[in-house]
């Protein structure tokens, strides 16, 4: 026979300080569990964004990133003829690209803060096509001019539209804002590849990497087998969308692994809420656990009910905790891209199924407060209690 469960909502209000305590505890840290992991999910889903299917990324042989790459001149007239590239009306659509690193100060501080500068060809857009010109217009190729992603228009000093800004031995022109689908493009300032490496004093013959639109995604491996078997050619060829879910991977792991500690750290001292929550609802309620024995309801009974009282308790601390971040879901923030060490802007990102882990993880801390008051209570002496009545 079963405890009614209004007996558990009656006495989760009757004893409400105490409940109160251990709510705001679970809520705690479900916020933090779930913001943490919003954060690893956001990181991961703007460097993913930055990829195509259709489109592939080359970079030198046994390079770990582009900023760690080198593809000659040499080497990119030989890639433009290979097959699975398409074609635009200037030609084949590759893009050719260096990448450079200047200090520029943020909005917010004014300290200087590493924004990472992309050398392109001037028909990118035909190549990256969920890039678009939402203000001005695209860079003019062999003009100092640059065009600037959507965050880093509003996170950087001298980047609004029509601002000159200083970028190495050159001065430029702020001609035009882009927005690149809140990916990692969207911290970036573009300008023509050969323009940029010269103010910096490099090679204008050397590039980081080469981007090129295939024909189609299946494409990619007809263009791989092309150009890694090439003897002219030192390379190697992914499809751009892996890439930058690889470049992902090293941060959102210390996110997400950070994140975790954290939670366990709080959990431990919700858990700890929980039970004494429940030992202090066992110890006041000895005579009714005793006269509900006596009227035949079991042991198991008796520790289904306390467990489901403490499963209503952490339910709530869980829908409040998610609740409470929630308002942090597309929220901007930034942090160092380990990988490439500029600052990259991304937002947080709360999906269902986060909110349900957060629920789960609350539910999980539930039991483990209140197995063991639940058990006590089961096991508490029918007789002794009865006298006392």
């Amino acid at each position: 026979m079963a405890i009614p469960i209004v007996y558990n909502i009656r006495s989760v209000r009757a004893r409400w300080t105490s409940t109160i305590v251990a709510v705001l505890g679970i809520a705690g840290t479900v916020g933090v569990f779930v913001a943490m992991l919003s954060l690893a999910r956001g990181f991961h889903a703007t460097l993913v964004a930055s990829g195509s299917e259709d489109n592939a990324l080359i970079v030198r042989a046994g390079a770990t990133s582009e900023m760690t790459s080198g593809v000659p001149l040499d080497s990119v007239k030989i890639i433009q003829d290979a097959p699975g590239i398409a074609r635009g009306t200037a030609g084949p659509l590759v893009t050719p690209e260096a990448v450079l690193m200047a200090p520029i100060p943020l909005l917010s501080t004014g300290t200087d803060a590493n924004v990472e500068l992309r050398g392109v060809s001037p028909n990118v857009l035909e190549i990256r096509k969920q890039v678009k010109i939402v203000q001005g217009r695209m860079f003019k190729g062999g003009l100092a001019e640059v065009v600037v992603g959507k965050n880093a228009s509003t996170t950087y000093s001298g980047l609004t539209l029509g601002k000159t800004i200083a970028l190495g031995n050159v001065h430029w022109q702020v001609v035009g804002i882009f927005d690149a689908g809140s990916s990692s493009f969207d911290s970036e300032v573009w300008a023509d590849s050969h323009l940029l490496s010269a103010a910096y004093n490099r090679p204008e013959t050397n590039f980081q990497s080469v981007t090129v639109h295939l024909t189609s995604p299946e494409a990619l491996s007809q263009l791989k087998d092309s150009v890694t078997t090439d003897p002219r050619l030192n390379v190697d060829v992914m499809r751009e969308i892996d890439y930058y879910a690889k470049q992902s991977t090293s941060m959102t792991t210390l996110i997400t692994r950070l994140g975790g500690f954290v939670a366990l750290i709080m959990a431990v001292g919700a858990v700890f809420g929980a039970l004494n929550t429940m030992y202090s609802a066992v110890a006041d309620r000895g005579r009714e656990i005793a006269t509900m024995r006596a009227l035949g309801f079991g042991g198991p009974s008796v520790v289904f009910s306390f467990l489901l009282e403490a499963l209503l308790i952490s339910f709530v601390g869980g829908v409040l905790g998610c609740l409470a971040v929630l308002k942090l879901n597309g929220l901007t923030t930034s942090t160092i891209n380990f990988q490439t060490f500029s600052n990259l802007a991304f937002a947080f990102r709360i999906t269902p199924d986060l909110l349900v882990m957060g629920v789960v993880f609350a539910l999980a801390m539930g039991v483990l407060g209140g197995l063991f008051p639940a058990i006590r209570a089961a096991r508490l002496p029918v007789a002794t209690a009865l006298r006392e009545l």
